[in-house]
């Protein structure tokens, strides 16, 4: 799953030259200085290319930092405006995006999947016997719901169990690292119905699965909207937030903006990823008909964090409104249960990953809703610290200790953890140090 894989890098630095006197003691410069240099030393000893931090309080940038390259080869610098590939963080405006139209009537949550693509009338799930693969007819219909919440039981396909069906269909291994579908010469629909036919590895609702469940979802948006997801997104969404530079294809205008992708080699060196669905991608030059809700859109760190902000504001952002306060509420509450952790200290609401109890993901305060991206982008909302963290890479795939490193300068935090809570080094009286993981 993606958020197992999420890149870990300190994010804060003290900017109080930039900043209203009265917000100047809530950041510990000499705290934040190590963090700086934490950042650098993975660019100076070429683990990773470079990458881009952005923090706001109350809507206001308290840290913008660009470190490293983009485009290390032809000697191009990191700048704070690089767009970057942010595979799964497309998954949440893809969520806002069915939940507007939910607030319209254009369809409910409790609906069937079919109701708006009929192949998904009869949906089938694969099982293992002593005798080989078993396919048996879904217990009930997959719901609005269940894609929602990643419980309709559907992956990306790359299952040992499943994946030689779903390479036959150009999707799971066939589909770059399972999601892409940016090469696609076929709108998302297309693909989305000829994966209704395959067998998923769940019953609905029986657990929690990561998968094309919003690329689906997307599918049912230009269903129920009557317009390309690309159009509807752009309407409801990047246009009125003035989100100018999200797109799911780069326009030629903006190409050398793009962040390069790099990989991890053998010996932990971030290296050019190849051309193509496993490495730079088709975002600039591809067919430019596959706008995938799971994961095909381009971003900035501004552009995401404007979109964040305006969640954390309830759905409003500078007199523009994209859902209703208890819309995302919705969103930012656990509607899982105890299926994406059963320990019930985590949860997954429409689109992210919730904090239930504090102590689960580093320093979160309990209530911030997080996810990232499978390049190594991520983000994270902290409602009670009044903070948007957004982190911008484009590395896959990623073997640097980093997350293992962040665990050392944060006390208790366990590698892997989504976030430990910028909210450490707002205050010059804690004594810990900030660091935002995405692990």
């Amino acid at each position: 799953m993606h958020r197992t894989r999420f890149l870990a890098l300190a994010l804060l630095s003290a900017v109080a030259a930039s900043l209203p006197a009265q917000t100047r003691p809530r950041f510990a410069p000499a705290r934040l200085a190590r963090i700086d240099r934490f950042m650098q030393q993975y660019v100076d000893s070429g683990q990773i290319a470079g990458a881009v931090g952005l923090v706001l309080e109350d809507g206001r940038v308290v840290y913008q930092h660009a470190v490293g390259w983009l485009d290390k080869e032809s000697g191009r610098r990191m700048t704070p405006d690089a767009l970057f590939r942010i595979a799964s963080q497309t998954k949440a405006l893809t969520t806002v995006a069915i939940l507007s139209l939910v607030e319209q009537g254009s369809l409910a949550v409790g609906d069937p999947v079919s109701r708006y693509i009929p192949a998904f009338a009869h949906t089938t799930v694969a099982t293992k016997s002593d005798t080989g693969l078993v396919i048996k007819a879904a217990a009930r219909p997959i719901t609005i719901r269940d894609l929602l919440t990643h419980t309709a039981g559907i992956s990306y396909g790359t299952d040992g169990l499943i994946a030689s069906l779903y390479a036959a269909q150009g999707l799971g291994p066939a589909a770059g690292w399972g999601w892409y579908t940016a090469d696609k010469d076929e709108p998302i629909c297309t693909t989305i119905e000829r994966l209704a036919t395959l067998p998923f590895v769940a019953q609905p609702g029986e657990r929690w699965v990561y998968g094309y469940n919003t690329d689906i979802l997307g599918c049912v948006a230009e269903r129920a909207s009557g317009m390309p997801l690309d159009q509807l997104i752009r309407t409801r969404i990047t246009g009125p937030l003035k989100m100018n530079d999200t797109y799911f294809f780069v326009p030629p205008s903006a190409r050398s903006r793009l962040a390069t992708v790099y990989l991890s080699d053998s010996t932990n060196h971030a290296q050019r990823a190849p051309d193509g669905p496993r490495g730079q991608g088709n975002y600039v030059d591809g067919p430019r008909k596959s706008f995938a809700g799971g994961a095909g859109l381009i971003s900035t760190a501004a552009d995401y964090a404007r979109f964040l902000e305006a969640l954390r504001s309830g759905g409003e952002l500078d007199g523009v409104r994209i859902l209703a306060p208890h819309t995302v509420d919705l969103m930012t509450h656990n509607q899982s249960g105890m299926l994406f952790d059963s320990t019930g200290a985590r949860g997954f609401g429409f689109g992210f990953q919730t904090t239930e109890r504090y102590g689960a993901n580093g320093m979160a305060s309990v209530g911030t809703f997080s996810w990232g991206g499978a390049y190594g982008s991520g983000y994270s909302v902290d409602p009670v610290e009044h903070l948007v963290i957004v982190f911008m890479i484009n590395q896959l795939p990623n073997r640097t200790d980093i997350a293992g490193k962040c665990s050392s300068f944060t006390p208790g935090l366990r590698p892997g953890s989504v976030l430990a809570s910028a909210r450490a080094a707002r205050d010059s009286r804690h004594v810990r140090i900030a660091a935002v993981c995405f692990g």
